[in-house]
């Protein structure tokens, strides 16, 4: 009896134990199924660029992230650091030593590191080391290089342009500083001095930029002829000036020229006189003072209710640059026509150009048959009078 209770006893007791032993392994989930629990993430110290490339003369700043299973207090150091280099950790805008890093939470720092100014080029290792309940470390690769002398680089995606009197040239250019020093750059063109030239960046005109080191930023340059210039091909050098660097793009704009018409009469008066029910020419000259031919000039009129014009040349083929045309209007007034004065408006279109035009005036007389009907009528009227009034005194 004594025995078997000692046997049960013993049983009792192993059970609570092993129990006991499973209890942090083992967690029952669903059905229960035992399921392994997971193990704490162990400290961690990371960053995105490890291995990094600097010039001569610049500090580094490194962003850290420290993560752990558990909520410590980590202290912060540097190993390894290259004699006469500063390292510094900084956290919430303040210089730290330690900080706290919680299981939810990932925990920022930002190292910062003061090179010396006699510091060689050359590749440098050293390693970030937190320690708190537990330890981490994080090598770091840090090259230094030789700085690159100041350069800048111009680029231009289409140097040369066409266009006419009125266009502006608008070049659209990248202007990079390959350097490791930033810089402040003077833009200057060199262009005929029938060029107006100015250089914009987003829009507002500038005349000189800052640009960053390996920076690269977008200008555009724009060319305004003056009224006058005749055609031809203009040379543009455009250069951007920042200390000793210089960079500098050749820039060409070929002005084609375009036509310039006048209407007008060989006397210049721009008024006639014409009789109702004929047909009375009126000579118009067409003068070309462009520096382009006009070519396929359209001759049309805008007329009073009623009235004809009609043309002689309806499309004259070309008028050269520096001449004129004569042509023909064959202007016939409405039949009912009253005498006065009268528009008349006289159009000239080249093919691919603006319309010109000149207003005439016209003055409408009535015809010299109609007068000599009314001094007979006016007569005859008069005779009739004289008749019955020599007719009725006798009686």
């Amino acid at each position: 009896m004594i025995r078997r209770i000692w046997t049960t006893a013993l049983i009792i007791t192993l059970t609570v134990l092993l129990a006991g032993l499973a209890a942090p392994v083992l967690a029952q989930e669903g059905g229960g199924q035992p399921v392994i629990a997971p193990a704490p993430q162990p400290l961690t110290i990371y960053t995105r660029y490890p291995s990094l490339e600097i010039a001569v003369g610049d500090s580094v700043s490194l962003d850290l992230v420290l993560q752990a299973g558990t909520a410590q207090v980590v202290n912060l150091d540097v190993k390894d650091l290259p004699e006469d280099w500063t390292a510094t950790f900084r956290g919430g805008g303040k210089v730290i030593h330690s900080v706290y890093v919680s299981p939810d939470e990932e925990a920022k720092v930002t190292l910062r590191l003061e090179l010396p100014s006699d510091v060689q080029a050359d590749t440098y290792h050293f390693t970030i080391v937190g320690q708190g309940d537990e330890r981490a470390t994080l090598p770091i690769e840090l090259t230094v290089a030789e700085k690159l002398p100041p350069s800048l680089e111009f680029e231009v995606e289409l140097p040369t342009l066409r266009g006419t009197t009125n266009t502006t040239f608008r070049y659209n250019a990248t202007l990079r500083n390959k350097g490791d020093e930033d810089l402040s750059v003077n833009l200057i063109a060199d262009a005929p001095a029938e060029f107006q030239v100015t250089f914009k960046l987003s829009g507002q005109e500038v005349t000189s930029i800052p640009i960053g080191a390996n920076e690269s930023k977008r200008l555009t340059i724009e060319a305004r002829p003056f009224i006058e210039v005749e055609a031809g091909t203009y040379a543009i050098n455009v250069t951007a000036q920042g200390g000793e660097a210089q960079a500098s793009v050749a820039l060409s704009a070929e002005v084609t020229g375009q036509p310039d018409l006048t209407v007008t009469t060989p006397d210049g008066r721009l008024s006639a006189q014409i009789r109702t029910g004929k047909q009375t020419p009126l000579q118009i000259i067409i003068q070309n003072d462009g520096t382009a031919p006009a070519r396929d000039v359209q001759m049309s009129a805008t007329t009073p209710s009623g009235w004809k014009v009609e043309f002689d040349q309806e499309t004259i083929p070309e008028i050269p640059a520096g001449q004129q045309v004569q042509v023909t209007a064959n202007v016939q007034p409405a039949d009912q026509a009253l005498s006065g004065d009268y528009v008349l408006t006289i159009r000239a279109k080249p093919e691919g150009g603006s319309s010109e035009s000149a207003e005439f005036r016209i003055t409408v007389l009535t015809s010299t048959m109609w007068g000599i009907v009314g001094v007979i009528i006016i007569a005859v009227a008069v005779a009739v009078v004289g008749l019955a009034v020599s007719s009725f005194g006798r009686r």
